[in-house]
């Protein structure tokens, strides 16, 4: 199998998905999978189908999310940020979606 992701990244995938193939939770995507108590995620680009290992203060994160943002998946992402922030609020996701915001990320 040929791929550029690790084998622990599609292995932590596969382990979060559900009957249906994809990641999800009540049938919605979920676009951040959590990693090292919010110092990374893997960010799901479903616009092109790659997921991305990224640290959540860097330029990259910022960006991937702001193409999510674009092609209309904003809201959603916010949705999960503050739902994450509630369930780890010692991992810094409210202080993390405060950054995307102050980068204008969720405008548009």
């Amino acid at each position: 199998m040929a791929s550029n992701t690790s084998k622990t990244a599609r292995a932590s995938v596969r382990a979060g998905q559900g009957s249906g193939g994809a990641l999800s939770v009540l049938g919605e995507y979920k676009y951040l999978i959590p990693l090292a108590n919010g110092r990374f995620a893997y960010v799901r680009n479903l616009t092109n189908g790659k997921t991305a290992h990224l640290k959540t203060d860097s330029d990259a994160f910022v960006e991937e999310v702001r193409i999510l943002a674009a092609a209309g998946h904003g809201a959603k992402i916010r949705a999960e940020l503050t739902a994450l922030d509630e369930a780890h609020p010692a991992d810094g996701w409210g202080a993390t979606e405060k950054r995307l915001a102050d980068a204008g990320v969720f405008e548009g």
